[in-house]
């Protein structure tokens, strides 16, 4: 009997996700967390259970573990929680996507049902630049640089939590790299990149990039809950295209101009518009292509990308944004 507790379950990808495993037959139950009120209305399932739980207090995972969740036998943990946006930095948001990573682990060792625990990284968490390969394996060196944002940094450090239990824990622990979900309300930097009517990159550079879609995302999570491996895995998606060719299929402009002058440039966007790119974060991957090799996902998870972006949607959202600033 498969019973799942799913944190993040309020965003996107959460929501997707849960859907998803509350219809698997082999599931018998969802139980899904988040820090809203209310759960998603489209979430309305006998089999799934919302719960409202502030994940940044190490008090309320013991009494959420130990105590429903005790009570209904889960058996698989899948933590996704983490704060979306890049300019969130300070003591709570470490607290959120670190020490609640740390604890929810070190209670699930201790707990009496819980045998799997999958995490939810992704490919911020490597090093971006002309050294290294264009294909990224799992041991690829990560983005270490103290200049790194606090989002990057957070997720290193949790990723890196997660990984220093395996071989060493009573749990069966998976961890999975996802490249960049693409989609609206999920934290894509690429996604808010193409917001606006032009898309400016470097003069001279034309990466690829590598977009994963919310199907492809959920299909690769769920086979990490079903499957027994564990370790560190790539899960990239379906599209990968040159950074150009995606501005104009988002139906985007693309404008190169001089590197020196793009950190200005969207510094000064992100304060008038209240937009969540942020070029810093994007420097290495606007001047080298970061690719996911995906070689060991399929062996061992069953995992190969099947759905692409579906770039009409992204126009539609970009005009619908538009609309709202007006």
């Amino acid at each position: 009997m498969t019973m799942v507790l799913l944190t993040g379950v309020t965003t996107p990808l959460g929501t997707a996700l849960a859907k998803a495993l509350v219809d698997d037959p082999e599931i018998q139950q969802v139980v899904g967390v988040g820090i809203e009120p209310e759960p998603p209305t489209e979430l309305e399932s006998n089999a799934f259970v919302y719960e409202c739980w502030d994940l940044s207090k190490e008090r309320n995972i013991r009494r959420m573990l130990f105590g429903s969740c005790r009570e209904r036998g889960v058996t698989h943990v899948v933590h996704s929680a983490f704060h979306r946006s890049p300019r969130a930095r300070g003591g709570r948001i470490h607290r959120l996507n670190v020490e609640s990573t740390r604890n929810l682990l070190r209670f699930c060792e201790r707990h009496p049902t819980i045998r799997r625990f999958v995490f939810r990284s992704d490919v911020e968490v490597y090093r971006h630049d002309h050294l290294h390969p264009t294909l990224l394996r799992e041991d690829q060196p990560l983005e270490l640089s103290t200049a790194a944002k606090q989002r990057v940094r957070d997720r290193i450090e949790a990723d890196l939590t997660i990984c220093t239990h395996m071989g060493m824990s009573s749990l069966s622990i998976c961890v999975l790299r996802l490249a960049e979900v693409f989609a609206p309300e999920s934290g894509s930097q690429l996604h808010d990149w193409l917001l606006s009517r032009i898309a400016i990159r470097p003069l001279g550079y034309n990466p690829m990039v590598n977009l994963l879609s919310i199907d492809d995302a959920v299909a690769a999570l769920i086979a990490g809950v079903k499957g027994e491996a564990q370790g560190v895995f790539n899960i990239p998606g379906y599209d990968s295209l040159p950074l150009k060719r995606l501005a104009e299929l988002a139906g985007v402009r693309p404008v190169a101009l001089p590197g020196p002058m793009l950190s200005p440039l969207y510094r000064w966007r992100e304060r008038v518009r209240r937009t969540e790119f942020t070029y810093e974060m994007n420097d290495g991957r606007f001047h080298t292509s970061d690719l996911l090799d995906g070689t060991r996902a399929m062996k061992e998870l069953g995992y190969e990308p099947q759905h692409g972006i579906n770039f009409s949607a992204v126009k539609q959202q970009r005009r619908l944004t538009a609309f709202r600033r007006l």
